[in-house]
This record gives C-alpha cells, structure tokens and sequence, in this order.
C-alpha cells in the first residue's frame, strides 16, 4: 500500500531511515520505527529547528509503514495553500497519519478545528498519529485550547541537531548511498561553506551527484567550489 498525498507532493526517494544519520536521536527514531509497525506511542509529536530533519523522518515513517501494507497519509501542511483543511476528513480508517509542520496552520480556526476532530477520530479508532512543528507544543500559538491540549498528551521529542565531525560522517555515508566518493577534505570544505542543516545538505548532494555525472569529474575541493560559485 503507498502512501497517501495530496495531489502534486511527492514523497522524496531519499526518505528512508537508513539515509538519516541520528546522532543523538536514537531513541526518537526507534520510537518512530515502532510506529511504523503499529507499536509504541499512538501519537508522538516531533520538533526542531527547519532543515532538522523533520519532513524527512515523517516520510520515512510513512515510508516505512506503507512497506509493510500499513495504509498511510502524509500530510505537508507548508503546502496549506494549495488546499483546505478537508484534506483532514475521513483519515481516521487510517492505520498512520502524519502531519509536517503544523505551525503553518497555528492561529488558523478552521484549521485548529479540522485538526482536534481528526486527533479524536484517530484516537477512538485505535489508528497513530505523528506531528511535526518548529517548536514544542507549549510554544505554538494555538487559539484553540481543546487541541493544545490534545498535543500535549503524547510523547514529544525535539530532533537534536548534528556537531561537525557528525556532519560529515553523515555527508560522507549519504554520498556512499548514492555510489559517489565523497573524500573528507571535501565534505569537510562542504560543511564550512554551505547552509549547515541536513536537508540542505542532502538536497546539494543531489545537485552534485548530477554535476559530477555531467562533467565526469569526482568531488575534489576544486570541483564543488567551482559547483558552489
């Protein structure tokens, strides 16, 4: 069974646990995995700075979940408007439902409304849902009390980011996945002049990965400084 998305989001093919290095996040993605597997937590709640790695565990969950026929959603609320809060309705036959970045909804009634009933469907009918947002639920400016209530009742984790030397043991391995030598004073030159955070990283891998195919070169310091500039 895929995974269920609103018209025009794709899940990235990059999305997979193994593609995510954790750092100190072990805990949080053997929660998730559980998840996937219709154990653990009924509702955990996800939070970090952007470009953490967020969006990236939600569709590994779903991901993974849908591998072993679990029905799915991912729901990418930083897309809110290109739809309506009816892309909430009728989940909750769902066995996981996942939904990114709900600071982009907070303050919004309608939205608020739409979320608290899909929350206590979801719960009444034994099905998981996973939530992601920028900051902790306490911290989101949520209008409507019954829903800031709901998402405090699970299990919440803040995604610890990555030091340097995690960095690019991370780069390096995700370049590996992808069959291209990443050498270290390479990775090392990538971390000390680019956006740090993980999503951008991953996304300038794609992005070298095909450049390098181009020009058939490998990724020397000399090659991805050119690239950069």
């Amino acid at each position: 069974m895929t995974a269920q998305i609103p018209l025009g989001i794709t899940l990235r093919e990059s999305t997979s646990f193994d593609t995510f290095h954790p750092g100190d996040n072990g805990l949080l993605l053997a929660q998730l995995r559980a998840g996937a597997g219709g154990k653990g937590e009924p509702f955990i709640f996800l939070w970090g700075l952007p470009g953490s790695g967020k969006s990236h565990l939600l569709q590994a969950t779903c991901r993974l979940a849908a591998g072993s026929d679990r029905t799915t959603a991912y729901i990418p609320l930083s897309e809110s408007a290109e739809f309506d809060p009816e892309i909430l309705f009728d989940l909750e036959h769902l066995d996981l439902v996942c939904i990114d970045d709900l600071q982009q909804i907070a303050g919004q009634p309608t939205w608020e409304q739409a979320l608290f009933r899909l929350f206590n469907r979801l719960r009444d009918g034994g099905s998981q849902l996973l939530v992601s947002a920028d900051r902790s639920p306490a911290q989101l400016p949520i209008g409507l009390p019954d829903l800031l209530s709901r998402l405090k009742w699970g299990a919440s984790y803040q995604i610890q980011p990555l030091d340097d030397a995690a960095r690019m043991e991370a780069l390096i391995a995700s370049a590996g996945q992808r069959g291209m030598s990443l050498p270290p004073e390479t990775a090392g030159y990538i971390i000390r002049h680019t956006a740090r955070d993980m999503d951008s990283l991953q996304r300038l891998l794609e992005h070298l990965d095909q450049a390098s195919l181009a020009a058939q070169r490998r990724l020397t310091v000399p090659f991805v400084k050119s690239f950069l500039k």
